[in-house]
C-alpha cells in the first residue's frame, strides 16, 4: 500500500496538512471502518499505521488482540516512532 495513495483515498488531499477539517473527521471515520473490516494482515497493519499518523490508531493490543507477531509489529513501531520523535 502507497502512503501517498491512501492519504489521498481516505482525505482527499495529497498535502496532509491542506486537509480541511471536516474532510479530516470523514477521512478518520472511514479508516477507522476500514480498519475494522479488513482481514488481509498486511492491509490491516497498513491501516493502522495511518490510523497512528492521524492520531486515532488503538493500541496495539487492542488492535491487534488476536494476532500475536502484528500486536509485537505496532508495539515495534510505536518504539521506532517515539525515539525518532525524542531524538
Amino acid at each position: 500500500m502507497d502512503l501517498d495513495t491512501l492519504i489521498h483515498h481516505y482525505f482527499g488531499a495529497d498535502d496532509p496538512d491542506a486537509i480541511d477539517p471536516a474532510q479530516l473527521m470523514l477521512g478518520k471515520e472511514k479508516l477507522a471502518v476500514d480498519f475494522g473490516t479488513e482481514r488481509d494482515p498486511g492491509r490491516r497493519f497498513a491501516l493502522w499505521t495511518l490510523m497512528d499518523a492521524f492520531g486515532v490508531a488503538p493500541p496495539p493490543a487492542e488492535a491487534f488482540e488476536k494476532d500475536a507477531k502484528l500486536r509485537r509489529a505496532a508495539e515495534d513501531y510505536l518504539t521506532a516512532a517515539w525515539r525518532i520523535e525524542r531524538d
